[in-house]
C-alpha cells in the first residue's frame, strides 16, 4: 500500500500536475535510477513524455539515445523482475510467497510520500523532517510496519542514552561542588575545563545533531521553530565555553566569578539530552497511537491461496488480481473482498460489525476482506483488492483522519507564527537589562537569562497539543468502530444537538421478517405469497427480502417476475404470469385505483399499533392481501439512546413507515420526536429545516439512499459496514451499524477537544509563566535565577505532560 513511482509523466497530465506542489511529482532518473523531484530537475520531452534527470550528464546521455536508454531500463527492471521471482535466484522467494527484504523496505521509504502530521501541505517522497516546524514526517499512505520503521526511535534513543551517559559525570564535575562533591581536589582547573570539553562535544555535535541540523534548516528557511531556539540556547553556551577552554583572556572580567570565566558546557549537553528525551517519548506516543492502524492492517492474511488452470498456488496478496478465483479454507481469513462462486459456510464478520453470531455465507454471497471463514471451503471471486477492499479503505481512512488539522490548530498557527521571533527578542532584552542594571557579574548573569529563556520557551508542547490528541482521539474511534473522517469532524460533533436517525437498520436489526399474512377475496396465503415475493425478489430493499426469506421458508415455489419497476419511495410492480401485481404502502395502491384499499387500512391499524410495518399486495387491480412486517429493536438502541439523551441531544426519528408504527416505536424507546411517511427528499428539506432553526444537526443514514440528507447535516454518519458511499460521504462511519456508535462518536469528540483545551493550557499558561521566570522575574525577591538546565527540564516536562494527557483518550470510555 505504497505510492509507486514511474518513470516518466505523460505530456496531456503534465498541465493539471504543474499545478501541484513538487514534492508530490517524484520520479526516476531513466539514466542512472536516482529518485528526483520533477519540479527541481531537468527534464526532456520524447515521444510525448517527459523524463527527468539528476545531472546535466544523464540528460545528454539521454539525448544521444533515448530509445537506447529506455530499452536498457526495460531490459535491467525486467531482470530484476524475475530475480524477484525465481525461488532459487538470491533474494527470491520460496512458495511465491513475498517476503520484503532490506532493499525492498527502503525502496518503499524512498518512493512513498510523507507528510507533516501539523502541516499537511508538506510533503516529499521518503522521509525527512517539516522545513516549517521540524517535526518528522509520516506516510501519507498508510503502510503496514516495517523492518525500518523504528529506526528514527531507535537513533533518537541511542543518542538519549549516550547523552545521559556523558552529561552526567559532566553535572558532576561541573555541579558537584554546590552538593559537597569537589572533584577539583583530585583534577586541577585546567584538566577538569578539557575534561568537560571532551564530553559535552560529542552530546553537543553527535547526540544533538539532528537537533541543530533542523535549527539551521529553519534559518535558512526562515521558518523559526522549536528547533531555533534549541540550535541558539545550546550553541551559545557550548562555544562560550569553548573560548573560555582555549582562549580564556578573550572573555571580559564581567563575565567572571569567583575570579574566573564560568563554564556552561553542562548546560549544553544537558538541555540537549533534555530535549532528546522529549523527542523519544513522543515518537513512542506515536508509534503507540499508530496502534489502531496497525491492529486492522494485520487484520489482512498475507498470502491467498490463487486457483488456476495448472491447479492452486499460494501468492501473495499484493499478487492477486481483480477477476481472480481464490480458495478459502476453514480457519482461514478472507483474502480480499470478493463474491463466493461455489460453497458454503459461515464466515465471522466482527471485526466489521462488531456481531459475535457468524453469518451464513453461499454462492453469489459477498464477503469482505479480513473476515474469518469458520466452517466450511469456499471459491471466491475477488472483487476488491489492494486499495480498493474496505478494510484499506478504512485503514487509510484512519490514517487520513489521525493526520488532519482541527480549525482549533489555526489559533496555534497564528501564535506560532509569531511567538518564536517574540522568544528571541525577549532574550536579547533579558541579556541587555542584565547587562546594564543586573548584580555583579552581570554579563554572566545576561547571558543564563538569555539561554534560559530561549529554552524554557521552547514552544514544543504548543505543537504537539493538538496533534496529539487527534491521533490518539481517532485511533481510539476506530478501535470502537467508529472512523472520524478529519479532526474538524471532531470539532462539529461536540457541538450537535439534535441527531436525526432512520428507523431500519439503525434502531432496528435491519433484518424483518414477515410475522402475519392477511388475505382478502379469493384468494389464497401461499399464492399471495409466491407472487409477492416473485416480485420482491428484484429489489434490494429490507423489507422485500423478508417477503421472500418468509416464501422460502414456507417452501414455496417462486414465480417469475417480469417487466419490473421500482417506484421510490412508494413500491414496486410487475407482472407475474397473467397477472399484474403491485405490492406498497396504501396510497401508492388508491394512486393506481386498486379496489379494496380501505379494507385493508381497517385490519393494517391493529398490526400498525403494535410497530409492524404493514405492505398492501394487489393483484390484477384489486386488493388480495396485507403483509405485516417487523423488525425488532436492537437490544443495544435503549442504552444508546439513553446515552444520546444523557449527553444532551435530542434525537429525531425519519422513517416511511406509516405513522401508527412510528409512533409504536417513538413510544417503545423514547424517541422525542418522531415523522412518518417521511421520503428522501423529505429528509433533506427536513434537515434544512432544523438547520434554518438553528440546530447542530447529525444526521445517520446508510450513505447511499439517504446521501442528500448526510452531505446536508452538519455530520453525516454512514450506518452499516462502511462499503461504497457510505466510507466516501460521511464525515463519521460506523462500521457496525450500530446506534452506540453514534453515542461513542458524541463522547469521543467531546472527550478529545476536552483534551486539546487541556494541552493548549498546560502548553499556553507554560510559558506565559516560564519566561518570565527564565528572565529574572524572581531574582529581586527571592535571589534566584532559573538556571538553562532547570529551563530544559521544566521544557520537557511540558512536553510530557501534554503528552500523557493526550494517551488519556486511549483509556477512555465512549459508550
Amino acid at each position: 500500500m505504497h505510492t509507486m513511482v514511474g518513470y516518466a509523466f505523460h505530456a496531456n497530465s503534465t498541465a493539471r500536475k504543474a499545478t501541484m506542489s513538487t514534492r508530490e511529482l517524484a520520479t526516476k532518473d531513466p539514466v542512472c535510477g536516482m529518485n528526483v523531484q520533477s519540479g527541481q530537475a531537468r527534464h526532456t520531452e520524447y515521444q510525448g513524455t517527459s523524463y527527468f534527470f539528476c545531472s546535466e550528464g544523464c540528460q545528454k546521455k539521454f539525448e544521444a539515445d533515448p530509445a537506447g536508454v529506455l530499452a536498457a531500463r526495460a531490459e535491467k527492471e525486467s531482470t530484476q523482475a524475475m530475480s524477484d521471482s525465481d525461488p532459487l535466484s538470491p533474494g527470491g522467494h520460496e512458495s511465491g510467497a513475498s517476503e520484503s527484504t532490506g532493499a525492498d523496505d527502503t525502496l518503499e521509504r524512498s518512493t512513498a510520500i510523507f507528510t507533516c502530521p501539523m502541516h499537511p501541505e508538506i510533503e516529499q517522497a521518503g522521509p525527512g523532517d517539516c522545513p516549517i516546524c521540524g517535526m518528522d514526517l509520516e506516510p501519507k499512505v498508510a503502510q503496514v510496519e516495517s523492518h525500518g520503521d523504528h529506526d528514527q526511535y531507535i537513533d533518537m534513543k541511542r543518542r538519549f542514552w549516550v547523552g545521559v551517559t556523558l552529561s552526567l559525570p559532566l553535572l558532576v564535575i561541573a555541579m558537584g561542588p554546590m552538593v559537597g562533591v569537589r572533584l577539583t581536589d583530585f583534577l586541577s582547573s585546567g584538566v577538569s575545563s578539557w575534561l568537560q570539553l571532551v564530553l559535552a562535544t560529542p552530546v553537543v555535535f553527535w547526540c544533538g545533531w539532528p537537533l541543530l541540523a533542523r535549527g539551521a534548516k529553519s534559518f535558512r528557511s526562515m521558518s523559526l521553530n522549536m528547533f531555533s531556539l534549541i540550535a541558539v540556547g545550546t550553541l551559545a553556551a557550548y562555544l562560550f565555553s569553548l573560548v573560555v577552554v582555549l582562549v580564556p583572556g578573550a572573555i571580559p572580567e564581567a563575565f567572571f566569578e569567583n575570579g574566573v570565566p564560568p563554564l556552561y558546557f553542562e548546560a549544553a549537553a544537558v538541555i540537549i539530552t533534555l530535549v532528546l528525551l522529549g523527542q523519544v517519548l513522543e515518537l513512542r506516543a506515536r508509534q503507540q497511537t499508530g496502534g489502531a492502524i496497525r491492529e486492522l492492517m494485520q487484520l489482512a492474511p498475507d498470502t491467498a491461496h490463487r486457483i488456476t488452470d495448472d491447479g492452486e498456488e499460494e501468492v501473495s496478496l499484493d499478487e492477486v488480481q481483480k477477476g481472480d478465483r481464490l480458495r478459502v479454507r476453514p480457519g482461514e481469513k478472507v483474502p480480499v473482498d470478493g463474491k463466493v462462486v461455489s460453497g458454503s459456510s459461515s464466515v465471522d464478520e466482527s471485526m466489521l460489525t462488531g456481531e459475535p453470531i457468524p453469518v451464513k455465507k453461499s454462492e453469489d454471497d459477498d464477503v469482505t476482506g479480513g473476515t474469518l471463514n469458520q466452517t466450511g471451503a469456499l471459491v471466491i471471486e475477488a472483487i476488491g483488492v489492494g486499495g480498493d477492499t474496505v478494510l484499506s479503505r478504512i485503514v487509510q481512512m484512519v490514517a487520513d483522519a489521525q493526520r488532519s488539522r482541527a480549525p482549533i490548530q489555526k489559533l496555534v498557527d497564528i501564535v506560532a507564527r509569531y511567538f518564536v521571533p517574540a522568544v528571541i527578542v525577549c532574550s536579547i532584552l533579558a541579556f541587555v537589562g542584565w547587562a546594564l542594571f543586573g548584580p555583579e557579574p552581570r554579563l554572566a548573569h545576561a547571558f543564563v537569562a538569555a539561554v534560559a529563556v530561549l529554552i524554557i520557551a521552547c514552544p514544543c508542547a504548543l505543537g504537539l497539543a493538538t496533534p496529539m490528541s487527534v491521533m490518539v482521539g481517532v485511533g481510539r474511534g476506530a478501535k470502537e468502530g467508529v472512523l472520524i473522517k478529519n479532526a474538524e469532524v471532531l470539532e462539529v460533533m461536540e457541538k450537535v444537538d439534535t441527531v436525526v436517525v432512520d428507523k431500519t437498520g439503525t434502531l432496528t436489526q435491519g433484518r424483518p421478517e414477515v410475522t402475519a399474512v392477511e388475505t382478502f377475496g379469493t384468494w389464497g396465503e401461499d399464492d399471495v405469497l409466491r407472487m409477492a415475493a416473485a416480485v420482491e425478489s428484484q429489489s434490494e430493499h429490507p423489507l422485500a427480502q423478508a417477503v421472500v426469506r418468509r416464501a422460502k421458508s414456507d417452501d414455496l415455489q417462486l414465480a417469475e417476475a417480469s417487466d419490473f419497476n421500482s417506484i421510490t419511495g412508494g413500491g414496486v410492480h410487475a407482472r407475474v404470469g397473467q397477472h399484474e401485481v403491485v405490492i406498497g404502502k396504501a396510497d401508492l395502491l388508491d394512486e393506481q385505483g386498486v379496489t379494496g384499499v380501505d379494507a385493508g387500512r381497517e385490519k393494517a391499524g391493529s398490526h400498525q399499533a403494535e410497530g409492524a410495518t404493514v405492505v398492501f399486495v394487489s393483484i390484477d387491480n384489486s386488493l388480495a392481501a396485507i403483509l405485516a412486517i417487523t423488525d425488532p429493536i436492537k437490544e443495544s438502541t435503549p442504552s444508546a439512546l439513553n446515552t444520546l439523551h444523557h449527553l444532551g441531544l435530542k434525537v429525531v426519528m425519519l422513517t416511511g413507515d406509516a405513522e401508527l408504527t412510528a409512533k409504536a416505536v417513538a413510544n417503545e424507546l423514547g424517541i422525542d420526536e418522531f415523522h412518518a411517511g417521511v421520503s428522501p427528499k423529505d429528509k433533506h428539506e427536513f434537515v434544512q429545516k432544523l438547520k434554518r432553526e438553528g440546530k447542530i444537526v447529525a444526521m445517520c443514514g446508510d450513505g447511499i439512499n439517504d446521501a442528500p440528507a448526510l452531505a446536508e447535516s452538519n455530520v453525516g454518519i454512514a450506518m452499516g459496514t462502511g462499503t461504497g458511499v457510505a466510507i466516501e460521504s460521511a464525515g463519521v462511519t460506523l462500521v457496525g451499524g450500530d446506534l452506540r456508535g453514534v453515542a461513542a462518536a458524541g463522547n469521543l469528540s467531546r472527550k478529545t477537544m476536552s483534551n486539546i483545551r487541556q494541552n493548549l493550557f498546560f502548553a499556553f499558561i507554560y510559558n506565559a509563566l516560564g519566561i518570565p521566570v527564565a528572565a529574572g522575574l524572581l531574582y529581586p525577591f527571592f535571589g534566584v535565577l532559573l538556571s538553562p538546565m532547570i529551563a530544559a527540564a521544566a521544557m520537557s516536562l511540558s512536553s510530557v505532560s501534554v503528552i500523557a494527557n493526550a494517551l488519556r483518550l486511549r483509556t477512555a470510555k465512549l459508550t
